[in-house]
Formats: C-alpha cells, sequence, structure tokens
C-alpha cells in the first residue's frame, strides 16, 4: 500500500498541465464577454438563477463547486504528512509564508490600493467588498496547480504532496478564523454562520467525499485511479468556467460603467504573487534548502486556491459583489502570471545553488 501510495502521489505531482489549464486566462476572457452578453441579454433568466439560494446558499453555484473541487482534492494524499519531516525547513518556510504573511500582506495592500491610492476610481460602495476578496483570495493557499508549476520547475514530488497535503489540514482550521480576524481588522462585517457554513460546504465535505473516492478507487488499483482522474480531469474547469459565466452575467453593469476596475484589482494581486514567492525562495535558499523544494514551496506562496474564494466571496457577498469580482481577478491572471514565476525560478537556479557567502559549499 506504501508503495502505491508513492507513486500515486508522485503521479500526482507531475501531472501535465492540461489544454484548458494552460490557456485559462483566454477562458476566463471569453467568459466574460459571453457572461456579460447573456447578462444583459436575458436578465430575468440570470435573475431567477441568484435567486436559487438556500440558507444563503446559491444551489447552481454550491453545485459547480463541488464539481470543481472535488477532483482536484482527489490528487491530495493525506498520508503524505509523514513525509513532512524530511524538509522540515521547506515546510516552515511554507507555512510562515502562507499563513503569516500572505493574507496580512494582502490585507494591508488591498487597504493601500482599494481605500487609498485608487479610491478615487472605484465606485465607493463596493471598496469594503473588494477588500474583503482580495483577504479570500489570499487565506486559501494553491492546491491542484501546485503540482503543475512543481512540474514546470522539477520540484521534488513528494515535498510537493506533502506540503499540500499539510496546508488543505490546515485549511481546515484556519480558513475561517483567519479570514474573520482580517475582515474584523479591516473593519468589514463578518456574517460568521455564512463564512462557517461556507467552510464546512466547499472544504471539509468535498475533502471528506474526495478522500473516500480516492481510497475507493485506489483499491481498485492505480490503472483505475489515473483512468477516472484523467476523465473527470475537465469536469473543474468546466464547471469553473460555468461560475464564471454566471458572475460576469450579474457584474456586466458594474464592468461596463468601470472597465478599469479588473486592471485595478489586478495590481494589488500581482505586487503580492512577486512578493511572496520571491521571499519563499530567498528564505529556503538561506536556510539551505534544495532547489527542488525552494520552487514547490515557493510557487504554493504565490498562487491561491481561486475556486474557494470565488465560492466564499458568492456565499458571503453575493454575484454582484466587488468581492466576488476581485476573487475573479486572481483567476485572470492566475496562469500568465504563474508561469512567469516559474521561468524566473528556472532562469534563476544556477545563482540559487551557489555557496552563500561565507557558507561551506553544498
Amino acid at each position: 500500500m506504501s508503495t502505491q501510495r508513492e507513486v500515486t502521489g508522485k503521479r500526482a505531482a507531475a501531472a501535465p498541465m492540461s489544454f484548458f489549464e494552460r490557456y485559462l486566462t483566454a477562458w476566463v476572457a471569453i467568459c466574460i464577454l459571453v457572461g456579460i452578453g447573456l447578462g444583459q441579454g436575458l436578465p430575468h433568466v440570470f435573475k431567477a438563477i441568484g435567486d436559487m439560494e438556500i440558507a444563503k446558499v446559491n444551489l447552481p453555484v454550491g453545485l459547480l463547486i463541488w464539481v470543481m473541487i472535488i477532483p482536484m482534492l482527489l490528487k491530495i494524499d493525506f498520508g503524505a504528512l509523514h513525509q513532512v519531516k524530511e524538509h522540515i525547513k521547506g515546510i516552515g518556510v511554507t507555512l510562515f509564508i502562507n499563513w503569516m504573511v500572505k493574507p496580512f500582506s494582502m490585507a494591508f495592500l488591498g487597504w493601500l490600493f482599494i481605500r487609498v491610492l485608487f479610491a478615487s476610481m472605484l465606485p465607493a460602495a463596493q471598496l469594503d467588498s473588494y477588500v474583503a476578496g482580495l483577504i479570500l483570495l489570499a487565506a486559501a493557499p494553491c492546491t491542484a496547480m501546485v503540482f503543475v508549476w512543481s512540474r514546470l520547475t522539477g520540484g521534488d514530488p513528494y515535498f510537493t504532496l506533502s506540503q499540500v497535503a499539510l496546508n488543505d489540514l490546515i485549511m481546515v482550521f484556519a480558513f475561517a478564523p483567519l479570514v474573520g480576524l482580517l475582515l474584523g481588522v479591516s473593519s468589514i462585517t463578518v456574517p460568521w454562520a455564512t463564512l462557517l457554513t461556507s467552510v464546512v460546504l466547499y472544504i471539509v465535505i468535498p475533502v471528506m467525499i474526495a478522500q473516500v473516492f480516492r481510497k475507493i478507487l485506489l483499491a481498485k488499483g492505480q490503472a483505475t485511479f489515473d483512468a477516472a482522474m484523467h476523465r473527470i480531469q475537465p469536469w473543474s474547469i468546466s464547471a469553473l468556467l460555468l461560475t464564471l459565466v454566471l458572475l460576469f452575467a450579474f457584474q456586466g453593469d458594474a464592468i461596463i460603467k468601470q472597465p478599469l476596475v479588473i486592471a485595478l484589482l489586478a495590481v494589488p494581486i500581482l505586487i503580492q504573487v512577486f512578493f511572496n514567492s520571491t521571499l519563499a525562495y530567498w528564505l529556503n535558499r538561506k536556510v539551505g534548502e534544495k532547489h527542488s523544494v525552494a520552487c514547490p514551496s515557493a510557487l504554493i506562496g504565490a498562487s491561491n486556491f481561486f475556486e474557494l474564494a470565488v465560492a466564499t466571496a458568492i456565499s458571503l457577498f453575493g454575484f454582484e459583489s466587488g468581492a466576488a469580482l476581485a476573487t475573479v481577478v486572481g483567476v485572470l491572471i492566475e496562469v500568465p502570471v504563474m508561469l512567469l514565476v516559474v521561468k524566473v525560478v528556472n532562469a534563476s537556479k544556477a545563482w540559487y545553488e551557489k555557496p552563500l557567502a561565507g557558507a561551506n559549499k553544498r
């Protein structure tokens, strides 16, 4: 069983980027146009969809989020947690960036850019909502896409798997308190009941379902597991794109009136990506970790679990909120920005492996 687990974990961490993933930015751009067009042409249809709620949970979106998230979580092996001790320094850097630096730095950047520098260029009624969306985006470390980024940098597959598993486990317990704290500090009302419901619906239950299905599939053999993963891989992206069409159908009026809003929201997200990835990469070098560990450690700190962020933003603030739009901007820029980070860490490998001044050669 341990051999099968290692093979499965290594394959997950070495998964190639699919056609849809590689051109995610293009698909999101198409969804923006299609969503706005449908929203303007069929407003009553989308109003009916928006009204399909139970306890502030939109049923169509809830279903789409499950279809989006569960296939990704099937890749996670919590049995890999025992491997954490093999790269304790790299894991330490990962946890420090993901849970101590990333959310708090985004809260600061959100305040600086949204409430101060860009405030006059954005709708005043949505400023708090934009900040909330940025916080939600930063509070959830990336899950499935880290496997892709790690493969493109030659990252250690076992380290990648173990750090993703550990972050997912922490997220179950830390996401709601962290979001609640940062929203409170940012003077944004925290609807705790809805926040906790979102955690249960979009983290706890999907993780449990995914782990049950994972165990069932692996019991039938590695070939069965691989075949199932291949079949369901398009589900996540398809569900994400449908969710975006719905969201932009509701956001159409706001975007038409202020088309620069997407570019303005992208600024703090871009700064955060480059800051966190650079800091994690540098810290791994300082503590003496290998390049194959530093790369996935830096990449998980730079990217986001945007599916969870989108779902939570819609649950907390609604389809038409600035929070929902801010999280979607994260989806829009995710692939090209992360590919740039991948290129930088690959190009700097020779520098990374040079001995530090005054240190013995590794």
